[in-house]
């Protein structure tokens, strides 16, 4: 059995691997087979006996827990198995703090170290106290934004007559009359001044990431960032000027509303708000939204694509959002945004964890190189698509005569691009008066 999410194969016995002891004792816990190769095999230990005294004390001098050491034997070849299990307190190995993500081993530092060991003691970073806030710093025409919102979508009842130290109450954005962190990030009137990397920059792009062509930057609350930044999208970054309030209304040859819209929020919502700001690039033929902080626990890009439980980096931030009406509590983000590209028939989004942080793209149309590679088309089936895009229609004798290949060949590759692909559509008898174009 090849290396699982929480198992890990060596050979050999190196106390490096306490690194590992620690990743799997602040994640979910693990299992290291100590004696077996990459595959599972057993290959055996010469010094088992040993071992099974010095991997406990080591464990327990060098980590303060206790794990399980079990020898275990199969066909005269011993193997020793050392079960991980969580612990709800944060451990260390010499002062670092490393964690099991997916199948690596990663060590914390920085936010991600903060946002682990405030996890650890039952805190999210939205629900600390900002001690250097007060009233003052809260604007209160974004408040007012909110309530209007909230009553459209009838996610908060009975706010007009509360006060505002009431409503932040109700809101679970103050505790004992201090502003959270989470106040400061939806309803501040300079969220920068506490966190200086509440921002948004947005560029646009040539041909790669080193050609930019001009770039923008926005600042402000939630609320007023979502608003700001598709406005400067829509002012001076799309091809066309769309309407961000209609949300279900899709347009030929452009991003889906409701796509945008969704990507944008579900940055700002479940960001790392101590990392790098949210960077949105804007190419010709694509668009990408990058937010620090990756996957939580439990949920990996696959499942982003089907019916998901809800687990938000930051709940209070997110539950706000929610009674505002501006996101769904049942983490149905990135269906939503795979559901409306498919409706607007452009290709699947891509979702990658990356750098750090989680990133999204979105692709004008089908037909780039880029795209059509990731699709699967063969080198001949590309270019035969781009011939199409600039004569109008091939024929299976045109096919034959570019790529200088049988008709057996041509046939193949042309029902794939019919049938398997769906780029292209046919008319005329099948035959020689058959003749393929762009499917509309």
């Amino acid at each position: 059995m090849p290396e699982q999410q929480n198992i890990e194969y060596k050979q050999s016995w190196h106390d490096d691997y306490l690194k590992w002891v620690c990743g799997f004792s602040n994640a979910q816990g693990g299992l290291i087979f100590i004696g077996k190769d990459d595959n599972g095999k057993v290959v055996g230990l010469p010094d088992y006996k040993k071992l099974m005294d010095d991997i406990p004390n080591k464990i327990r001098n060098a980590l303060g827990i206790t794990v399980e050491v079990n020898l275990h034997e199969e066909e005269g070849k011993y193997f020793i198995e050392i079960i991980t299990h969580p612990y709800s307190v944060p451990i260390s190995l010499r002062g670092r703090y490393y964690y099991r993500s997916g199948s690596t081993k990663q060590e914390l530092t920085g936010a991600s170290l903060n946002e682990f060991l405030l996890a650890k003691s039952g805190k999210t970073w939205d629900d600390v106290i900002e001690s250097k806030a007060t009233f003052d710093d809260i604007d209160e025409k974004t408040v007012r934004i909110f309530i209007t919102a909230s009553e459209k979508a009838g996610r908060l009842p009975e706010n007009n007559e509360l006060s505002l130290p009431e409503l932040f109450e109700k809101l679970r954005l103050t505790e004992n009359g201090q502003l959270k962190r989470a106040a400061i990030i939806l309803f501040g009137k300079d969220p920068g001044k506490f966190y200086p990397s509440t921002l948004v920059k947005i560029g646009r792009f040539d041909k790669d990431d080193s050609d930019i062509k001009f770039q923008e930057t926005e600042e402000g609350n939630l609320i007023v960032l979502l608003q700001a930044v598709l406005t400067q999208l829509n002012h001076k970054f799309l091809t066309r000027p769309i309407d961000f309030e209609g949300m279900h209304r899709i347009e030929k040859g452009e991003y889906p509303v409701a796509a945008i819209r969704e990507m944008l929020l579900n940055a700002l919502v479940h960001r790392n708000y101590m990392g790098a700001p949210i960077q949105i690039r804007v190419y010709d033929e694509k668009i990408s939204i990058w937010n620090e902080g990756s996957l939580p626990a439990g949920l990996t890009l696959a499942s982003l694509k089907r019916s998901h439980s809800s687990r938000p980096r930051n709940p209070i931030i997110a539950d706000v959002s929610f009674k505002g009406g501006y996101i769904d509590a049942w983490g149905r983000g990135t269906i939503k945004i795979i559901s409306a590209c498919k409706e607007a028939g452009l290709p699947e989004p891509e979702m990658e964890e990356r750098d750090g942080g989680f990133i999204i793209t979105l692709f004008k149309n089908n037909l780039t190189e880029e795209q059509l590679i990731r699709l699967g088309l063969n080198d001949r089936q590309v270019k035969a698509i781009f011939f199409v895009k600039e004569k109008g229609k091939i024929s299976n004798a045109n096919y034959q005569e570019l790529f200088k290949v049988s008709k057996a060949t041509a046939t193949r590759d042309l029902a794939e691009l019919l049938d398997k692909f769906g780029l292209l559509e046919k008319t005329g008898q099948t035959g020689a008066g058959t003749t393929y174009f762009i499917k509309n």
